[in-house]
This record gives C-alpha cells, sequence and structure tokens, in this order.
C-alpha cells in the first residue's frame, strides 16, 4: 500500500512585479500630516505597528492602487497600501512608521527595489491587452 503524497504548499495567486522607487519613511504625528495625523488620505485608520504605506499619485496609475500588496526587500514583512502622498512626488513611497521618529529618521531616503502584487488573472488580461 503506498502513502498518497500531499502538499501544503500554497500557490501564490500573484505576479510579484519588481519596481525602483526613492523609498522615505512617514510617522502620524501632527508635524509631518494635515490635520487628523491617523487617518490616511483614503480615509482609513492608522495604528503604530501598522504594515502601512504611502504612494506617490504616478505609481497609484502603475498598478500600486488602494490595498495593493507590497514587499520590501529589507522587511520581512507584506505591507498594505492605503495612502497616498501629495502630488508634488513621484515615482516614491513612504513606509508608516507609527510614532517612532527616530526609526524614520534613521531610514532617511533611499532608492529601493520594491514588489508589489497583481492577481495573475488581472496580470494575463493586462498582458494580452499590451501584446494587441
Amino acid at each position: 500500500m503506498a502513502c498518497k503524497e500531499t502538499t501544503t504548499e500554497k500557490i501564490d495567486p500573484y505576479i510579484w512585479v519588481p519596481l525602483e522607487v526613492t523609498a522615505t519613511a512617514y510617522n502620524s504625528i501632527h508635524d509631518q500630516t494635515t490635520d487628523n495625523p491617523h487617518i490616511t488620505a483614503w480615509g482609513d485608520t492608522l495604528v503604530p505597528g501598522m504594515k502601512s504605506i504611502a504612494v506617490s499619485r504616478d505609481l497609484i496609475a502603475k498598478g500600486l492602487s488602494y490595498g495593493t500588496l507590497v514587499r520590501i526587500a529589507t522587511f520581512p514583512d507584506t505591507f498594505h497600501i492605503n495612502d497616498k502622498m501629495h502630488r508634488r512626488w513621484t515615482n516614491r513611497i513612504d513606509i508608516y512608521m507609527g510614532e517612532n521618529t527616530k526609526k524614520a529618521k534613521e531610514w532617511g531616503r533611499k532608492k529601493i527595489l520594491i514588489e508589489y502584487a497583481v492577481k495573475k488573472k488581472e496580470f494575463d488580461s493586462l498582458t494580452l491587452s499590451l501584446q494587441n
């Protein structure tokens, strides 16, 4: 009698698209935001510890829209896009670091490679439309 092999490996439903961006960090404090430092431009509430990023508006047009998953090589976690930056910024992400201004200042500004998730079905449709 043979044992049936089972796999617990999950199939990733996403294509991870690489993109080089400038990355900065921000905090939910009055000096860095508008009236309510805990509310994002899309209306979400920020809580220290959240894995959240803001994106420049030109990146939204490239597919990095609200709710998109993003991997950043220097962090072990996956982030969600739930905030957007002022129109003056381009090709930029802002990593949310709660109220820890020291950590944000240490991060500074750097060019990094990120990967953002596109559902395989959407990616296939986009590829087909670009080929035609």
